[in-house]
């Protein structure tokens, strides 16, 4: 981090631009917003002022829902943990009968989620849902409405985000030397030991990883205790909502953003140190593959694979019935019979043809793929940039642009909303709140974090020499990215762009903010269907919406996983980039990570 190093960077003009473009948006849009939601909570009228905590410990209601908020994270933790890990193992670790088909069906959530998946499960289980409906016929005692609640919150949200350890902790699994596991066979220790003393405890590192992932997915949900959760549990983060729709109640809901913000800040900072406290990795030399184990006791053989296929059905049947009653008309829906002679393509017909049905999809395909592009666009220079410079104001800019990683969609929303609704020297004296561009930026502010680090992995696996020659050549530093790194990165690009794409497609909790009342897009359409607020035809567009969305991010899986993993065979052109943890930490700004490992999954339900 040399002063000489400074000096270079503000002797380029286009250095400089980017630089000053750059402390705009930072300022306008990660920093004010966020320092605005403070001076609201504790200054509101210019000197300190505890009335919002007064109000918030008066409130029985929301502490409640912060009660809530922090024994899902808790639950989440565990049960996420559990069921992630059962599933890895029983598809990557375990020789398990059919392990291709059962990956298939773990890997379900990897194509939906969110609101989305909230509004399957409610509309399947729900107290008007089609498993319900069958099995009060069978059990005409059975209370409809069982499936709601913290139960139903858990449930839901539990096999929705364990799509992280199938990205991860399965990655991780297959670095584990095999050696050390043909050692301790040898050394005479069961299946059981050397799972429990050698195989999770260098998955230990991933595990810290993910379990503040769900942790803070727990923390800040939103989607499925609206959709799931009732009267009698309700989150932080639906309260926000609340208090936020009500001028009079903002420092309220201000207070508790704050709050998540310091909740997810502090848990990221414990887990951080915890994972520092132990070493973790394989002595050997030589490193072999893994092979999959054989479970030798047969009853515990017989018990694993019976789990493994009833989690196979859990995590289907949703699926299936969101495909079928895509096709069904609405007598079979309301009657949750189906039947050959009632599948019909009108539900599609009408959803792409008819401007009411084809207009939410429309805006958020509009939203999402500019906010992919302008994203991706804009990062190119400033990750470039950044990855080119060592110095303390490239590692300033870095860790503010993390910023939208480190706190909550809610919070970063409520700024927004606290900052714009009146005009700001820092957007020309324009209003934003209540428009259609907020919720654009918004969009653009929460993928910088992960598009960044993309980039920057893309950048760092360009061979330098290239760069090099061209400059000793004499080549200008505009012509050198232009024709020679860009076209490098232009492949890792496109993926990134093509994931940020698929995951704004259905988001619910940052539109529920900032969407403009006329032009909402598809998350809250799903959320008003849900409720019934368009009756038959609603649920029946539901459906279709989802199954769109799933054919759409299948195929943006496939162009981004499926390719890179025929890639994998060829001859590999560029120097690998080693992975890093998918969450932030202390190091962050400074780690490159590899662009097939850290892809970003669905949006988990929040």
């Amino acid at each position: 981090m040399s002063s000489a190093s400074v000096r270079g960077m503000v002797r380029s003009p286009f250095v400089l631009v980017v630089g000053v473009v750059l402390t705009w948006f930072i300022a306008a849009f990660l920093v004010w917003p966020n320092v605005n939601v403070l001076m609201a909570t504790f200054f509101p009228d210019g000197s300190f002022s505890g009335r919002a905590a007064e109000k918030l410990f008066s409130s029985q209601r929301a502490m409640k829902a912060l009660g809530n908020s922090f024994l899902l994270a808790v639950a989440l933790s565990i049960t996420v943990n559990l069921v992630g890990i059962f599933i890895v193992l029983v598809t990557h670790y375990f020789r398990i009968r059919g392990s291709r088909i059962l990956f298939l069906g773990y890997a379900s959530t990897f194509i939906y989620g969110g609101i989305v998946l909230a509004a399957g499960y409610k509309f399947i289980y729900g107290d008007k849902g089609i498993v319900t409906s069958l099995l009060v016929k069978v059990f005409p005692g059975m209370d409809p409405g069982w499936f709601s609640g913290f139960f139903a919150v858990l449930v839901v949200m539990t096999f929705a985000t364990t799509t992280n350890h199938m990205l991860f902790v399965a990655n991780a699994l297959k670095g584990i030397d095999y050696q050390t596991i043909e050692a301790a066979r040898n050394l005479g220790a069961s299946t059981w030991t050397i799972l429990r003393r050698i195989v999770l405890p260098m998955l230990k590192p991933t595990l810290f990883a993910v379990t503040i992932l769900s942790f803070l997915t727990g923390l800040g949900a939103l989607s499925a205790p609206q959709v799931l959760g009732g009267r009698d549990f309700q989150t932080i983060t639906p309260m926000i909502l609340t208090f936020t729709n009500s001028p009079t109640s903002r420092d309220l809901a201000a207070l508790l953003a704050v709050i998540l913000g310091l909740a997810t800040i502090l848990m990221l900072a414990v887990m951080s140190r915890l994972e520092k406290g132990g070493t973790y990795f394989s002595v050997s030399k030589v490193s072999s593959e893994l092979q999959k184990q054989e479970i030798t006791n047969p009853a515990a053989n017989i018990a694993v694979h019976v789990l493994a296929y009833l989690l196979f059905a859990v995590y289907t049947l949703p699926v299936v019935l969101i495909v079928l009653y895509s096709f069904a008309d609405g007598a079979a829906i309301q009657t949750g019979q189906l039947a050959l002679g009632n599948l019909t393509l009108d539900n599609y017909v009408r959803v792409l043809t008819q401007q009411s049905g084809l207009r939410p999809f429309i805006v958020s395909v509009v939203y999402s793929a500019l906010a992919a592009l302008i994203a991706v666009g804009g990062l190119l220079f400033v990750a470039r940039l950044l990855q080119k410079y060592k110095n303390w104001v490239a590692t300033a800019f870095e860790y503010l642009l993390h910023i939208p990683w480190i706190l909550p969609s809610a919070l970063l929303a409520l700024g927004l909303i606290i900052s714009y609704d009146h005009p700001n020297p820092l957007v020309g004296g324009a209003v934003l709140t209540g428009t259609t561009v907020i919720l654009l930026i918004a969009f653009v502010t929460v993928k910088i974090p992960f598009t960044l680090r993309m980039l920057k992995a893309s950048f760092a696996s360009v061979n330098s020499s290239l760069e090099e020659a061209a400059a000793i050549m004499g080549a200008r530093t505009l012509y050198v990215f232009r024709r020679i790194l860009l076209p490098l990165v232009l492949p890792a690009a496109a993926a990134i762009t093509a994931l940020n794409f698929n995951s704004l497609l259905d988001d619910y909790d940052t539109a529920i903010f900032l969407a403009h009342p006329l032009v909402q897009p598809l998350g809250l359409v799903i959320k008003a269907n849900t409720d019934g607020a368009e009756g038959v035809a609603g649920v029946a567009n539901t459906f279709v919406y989802t199954v769109l969305l799933m054919v759409i991010t299948g195929v943006t899986m496939y162009l981004v996983y499926g390719r890179s993993s025929r890639g994998k065979s060829r001859k590999k052109r560029l120097p690998a980039v080693p992975p890093a943890s998918p969450v932030p930490g202390p190091g962050l700004p400074g780690t490159p990570v590899s662009t097939e490992d850290a892809a970003q999954p669905a949006a988990p339900v929040r």
